[in-house]
């Protein structure tokens, strides 16, 4: 018994870790001043930490998110007591430890704290790489590890980037409101919870092929944004149609042996229904304004796939023209090599092949495991068995995900090579 409690208990830590960390962070950092934020991820990391001890030697409560609430709220009684710490937080009088007592950690307060904190996270003393990572770090419970893959970067860097951004914070005292004027911090915002949603779509740091809850909670967020009296929500509508429509494919992307199923492979009759309906409602609000953005043009990218009743039967040449679109907005590497996609449906593979030649003498795609994967499926379907096969390999060499690694090999055995 005592073995399926810690098993039980860990299990519901690590979701709560995930789920309730920003949202308790960002209430008590309410009351103790956002130049105090580190002290609030201490009372939040020991509630847990607390949580997982208290639970695995007594047992789940009936109510488990009210008894973090609660442990959490006597915590930060704890710590204020302690360390005398009245004094050091300048508490005003509608922040006293009294209205502290009165906290209830209601819907509506989590929702207006952590909409405080996401453009707090992104006030203009902080640089663009610094609010992205106090964003994760603060409000989605991200390890440093996690940060680190979502940027390609160290975690090193990332821990330096934490602790310049806590900084400014704290020196800057920057005070938690929202206002009508605060749309420029939009952008950083919802790129945050993109990446956010995307490590829940393809984990970096972990085998699951999806972790679902991170992609909820990557909604939840953007649902604030889209909920709340902010002028602009054309870009928030247009993320959470992109977030509901790919999400809608989670069931058919995973096979009974826990193996990733690519889009041409998947029965779509396993595609979640409500989730396209959400999507393509959050789309048409986005239209509405007439304004082209990055995220509108992936919404609309996938919500084609999502009405193409089979595979052949997708508007590759609407798909196309979308990603010409995209190209003139943002002209990178990634979006070339997965335009490139879409050239080999419409135009051939061989001029897919020629542009991803080309792409590679301009940047470093060639160290990215996609651009090999990619350019060998071209090969494959032209039967150049020897050269598909000479970049799976490559791909595999630059693949650390075991997930990745494992379709990868699975291609490679596919293939038998010219004698």
């Amino acid at each position: 018994m005592k073995t399926a409690n810690k098993k039980q208990s860990k299990e519901l830590t690590e979701h709560f870790f995930r789920t309730e960390y920003g949202k308790i962070v960002a209430v008590i950092t309410k009351y103790i001043g956002i130049n105090n934020v580190e002290t609030a991820e201490d009372i939040v990391q020991e509630t847990l930490l607390k949580a997982s001890d208290y639970w695995e030697l007594n047992g789940i409560p009936p109510n488990p998110k009210a008894w973090l609430y609660t442990t959490a709220k006597n915590i930060t009684f704890n710590v204020l007591k302690r360390k005398k710490l009245e004094t050091k937080y300048k508490l005003n009088n509608k922040n006293t430890i009294n209205s502290l007592e009165q906290l209830d950690f209601s819907d509506e307060l989590i929702k207006d704290e952590q909409l405080k904190m996401m453009f707090a996270c992104c006030h203009s003393s902080i640089s663009e790489n610094s609010q992205i990572a106090l964003i994760l770090k603060i409000l989605c419970g991200f390890s440093i590890a996690e940060i680190a893959s979502a940027f390609f970067s160290s975690p090193e860097t990332i821990n330096k980037r934490l602790v310049r951004g806590r900084k400014q914070l704290r020196e800057n005292n920057i005070i938690l409101k929202t206002s009508k004027n605060t749309n420029k911090y939009l952008a950083n915002i919802q790129k945050t919870i993109y990446l956010l949603f995307n490590e829940g779509y393809s984990p970096s740091q972990k085998n699951e092929l999806i972790r679902i809850d991170l992609c909820l909670e990557a909604i939840r967020l953007t649902e604030i944004l889209a909920n709340s009296e902010l002028e602009n929500k054309s870009d928030s509508y247009a993320l959470l149609a992109l977030m509901y429509l790919n999400a809608s494919r989670f069931e058919s992307r995973i096979n009974d042996n826990n193996s990733i199923i690519e889009l041409e492979q998947q029965d779509r009759t396993k595609w979640n229904q409500d989730l396209i309906q959400r999507g393509f409602y959050y789309l048409n609000l986005a239209t509405k304004k007439n304004t082209i953005s990055k995220t509108l043009i992936l919404a609309t990218i996938s919500g084609n796939h999502c009405i193409a009743p089979n595979f052949k039967a997708t508007n590759w040449k609407e798909i196309l023209a979308l990603y010409n679109q995209l190209i003139e907005l943002e002209d990178s590497p990634i979006t070339r090599l997965n335009r490139s996609v879409i050239v080999a449906k419409v135009k051939g593979n061989n001029l897919a092949i020629k542009e991803l030649q080309e792409l590679n003498k301009k940047s470093d795609i060639g160290k990215h495991p996609l651009f090999h994967a990619t350019i060998a499926e071209f090969y494959k379907e032209e039967n150049n068995i020897n050269k598909a096969i000479k970049h799976l390999k490559k791909a595999i060499t630059h693949t650390n995900n075991k997930r990745d690694l494992k379709l990868l090999e699975k291609k490679l055995k596919t293939i038998v090579p010219i004698s």
